[in-house]
This record gives structure tokens, sequence and C-alpha cells, in this order.
């Protein structure tokens, strides 16, 4: 039995890890989200009003993306797709969303914010503004947005508030009144509250945002505003599953038909691969779409290709005649710098990718990146970890091809 230890070692780990990878799988699966390409959203285009006496600049449109894109993460919307189209148009994709009408008009919101009083003298603007929050009313329990001004901004509030007391203050958003207050006291400490005009908590939360994430420097008009269905989306996610499976197991037989005993151990490897890679997708919140299955897919050829680099070096060495244990030793420590080089060249431009792509294209290269970190730490380790117990066990170079 003393002889057999490390094969009993390897056929409990490999049910663990099959009966890991079964039970974790479909909650994994259910926590990652699908993006517009696979479950369907919203697809819209901003058209940039050019006012008289201003320059509609490319310069003005990427300010403007920028701003829609802070709007969108502090939604939290994941991995939506906001880009510029020809001189005065802008983009934007959004998957997944509860209530699309509504994120449209929270995102495309100017949100250009004033303090005027009754002679229409404005004394302070959104660009004083240091920060908003939302909020409850201890006094009424109703929703407020608490604002703080920068230090310009409280003493023009500090003046505001002492050349008009008695008399009304509005405050105004994008030329609508949201609320005018009467001013009682002079107000210093650069604060000021907006309050009264909220139904839900939801509405002060989405007017802080965006008054946090500053005003549009143009005004977007709607363009074009279509829904995507999901229907071209599923019927591709469901053949690149079946696709997928089909390859998987195609790969796994081929490398127990091949190689043998390190076969199995790489098939072992291949199921703690896809579980880490998919969990950690699962725990990062991402968006899956199709060029994301193909980076998943591509990053699965990879983590094959590790094993069977470490495997002919395996042979190799046992083929010159030395022992298992040795040339397992050898054979991981030959095939490293080849496996380091090949993956961090692809990971490198899997940053790259991730850093200058947009959309698609940067979930393609995080499914990379990930697949990538995770194969090298399953072939390099795990793998080598595996086959060192069945170098105890199993003598024969038959059970390792040779």
């Amino acid at each position: 039995m003393k002889n057999h230890t490390g094969l009993v070692k390897l056929v409990i780990v490999g049910i663990a890890v099959i009966l890991l990878a079964a039970f974790s799988l479909k909650p994994i699966l259910n926590n990652i989200n699908l993006g517009l390409d696979l479950k369907g959203g919203v697809h819209v285009i901003f058209e940039a009003e050019e006012k008289p006496g201003e320059k509609l600049t490319p310069d003005t449109l990427k300010k403007a993306v920028a701003v829609m894109r802070t709007r969108v993460d502090a939604l939290g919307v994941r991995e939506p797709i906001i880009q510029t189209q020809g001189n005065n148009r802008v983009v934007l994709e959004l998957a997944g969303v509860e209530d699309p009408e509504q994120a449209v008009r929270d995102i495309g919101k100017t949100a250009q914010l004033q303090f005027i009083d009754e002679n229409n003298k404005v004394w302070v603007t959104g660009k004083n503004l240091k920060d908003a929050k939302a909020d409850l009313d201890p006094t009424d329990n109703l929703p407020k947005v608490h604002l703080t001004f920068d230090k310009e901004g409280a003493e023009l509030f500090h003046q505001a508030s002492q050349a008009n007391i008695g008399k009304v203050i509005h405050i105004v958003l994008d030329d609508e009144a949201i609320s005018s207050p009467v001013v009682r006291d002079v107000i210093s400490g650069g604060s000021a509250e907006i309050s009264g005009g909220f139904e839900t908590v939801k509405e002060a939360e989405t007017l802080a945002v965006q008054l946090r994430s500053g005003a549009l420097p143009v005004t977007l008009n709607l363009a074009e505003k279509r829904t995507v269905g999901p229907i071209l989306g599923s019927d591709s996610l469901e053949k690149s599953i079946k696709a997928g499976i089909i390859g998987l197991l195609m790969i796994l037989i081929f490398m127990v038909g091949y190689y043998r005993l390190p076969g199995v151990v790489a098939d072992i490897s291949l199921a703690l691969y896809g579980v880490l890679v998919l969990g950690i997708m699962s725990l990062l919140g991402f968006v899956l779409t199709l060029p994301g299955i193909a980076g998943f897919v591509l990053s699965i050829g990879m983590a094959v290709d590790a094993n069977i680099i470490i495997y002919e070096r395996l042979k190799d060495e046992l083929r010159h005649g030395k022992t298992l244990r040795a040339a397992v030793d050898a054979g991981f420590r030959r095939a490293f710098w080849t496996i380091f080089d090949a993956n961090i060249t692809t990971l490198i431009a899997a940053l790259v990718l991730m850093y200058f792509g947009v959309g698609p294209i940067k979930g393609f290269a995080v499914t990379l990146t990930i697949g990538i970190l995770c194969s090298m730490f399953t072939a390099i380790v795990f793998t080598r970890w595996l086959l060192k117990w069945t170098a105890d066990s199993v003598k024969n170079t038959w059970h390792y091809g040779v």
C-alpha cells in the first residue's frame, strides 16, 4: 500500500476537483453577468448640440464621455460601451439594465447646477462643487442631497446668503428650479442642501451622482435609441457553449490517450483551471461577452499547451535514461522558461488591449489575462505537485508515454 500512496492521493485530489467543479459551476455561472451581445440591453446615440458662441471640438466630446463613464460606474452598470462617433455623436450601450429608459435619462442629463437669486444673478455654479451626497433629513426622514463647495464656492455662497437674507435663492438644474429656499441666516462653511423634491432616496442618489461627476460640457440630445434583443446572443451563447464542451472533451480524451498517466494529471489540472478562472470572473462581477468567451477558450489552449511542453520534456528526459523523479524535476525546470516566455508575451499583449480597448475588446483582454495567470499556476505548481505523487507510486515509463 505504501508504494501506491501517491496514486491514492492523486485519485482523492482528482475526485475532490471533479466534485468542486460539479457543485460550484452552476452558482458561479449564475453570478456572471452577460454582455449586450448575449443578454440584450439598450443602444443609444446622443447628438451634441452646438450652441451659438460655442465651438464643438473632439476634446469636448472626450470630456462628455469621461463624465458619462463616471455616472455609469456610479450607477453600477458593468462594462458599458461609451465612445464618440464622428464629430458630434456619442454612442452608449448598456447591458442588463432593469430600467433602460431611466438609465439613459440619468446618464445623458447635462446636470448644470446654478444658485440664482430673485434678480436672476448667478452666484454659485456646479464648477465650485466639491462633493454631493444623498442622505435622509433627520427632522422629517425625507431624502435630501448635501452639497459641499470648494474654497471659492464657499466664499461665493457666503456672499450670496449675506446679500439675500429674507429672500429666495433658486437652486437651478439645467434651467429648471428644483428647490427655492428662503435664506434665513448668513451661511458659512461652504455647504448647502437640496430637499423637498425627491420621492425616493434613489432619486436623491442619482442627482448626487450627476452633480459629483460634473456637468456635461455640452448638451446631448437623444438622436437614436433601440433595444437590443438577446435572441441572437442566446443562440450564439448556446452554440459557443456546445462547441466549447465538445472541444474540451476532445482535448481531455487526447491528453489521456497520448500521454497516459500525465494526461490524467493534465485533465485534473484543467478542471481546477476552469473553476479558478470562472470563480475569479464571478468574484470580480465580470460581464461575459462573445469576445470574452473567445479569450477563455484561447486561455484553455494555452493551459493545454503548457502541459504538453512539460510532458514532452519529461519524455525526453526519460529517453535519456534518467530516473522518474529526476526526469520530472528536469522536465519542469527545462520547460519553465519556455512556458514563462510564451505566457508573458501574451500577457503583455492582453494588458495593452485592456488599457487601450473598450467594451468587448477589454472583456476579451481581461478574460485572457485571468486565464494566463491561472494556467501558469495550474501547469507549473499544481501539475508538478500531482506528477511527483504519481512518480512515487507508478514507476513504469510506459504509463508516462515512453
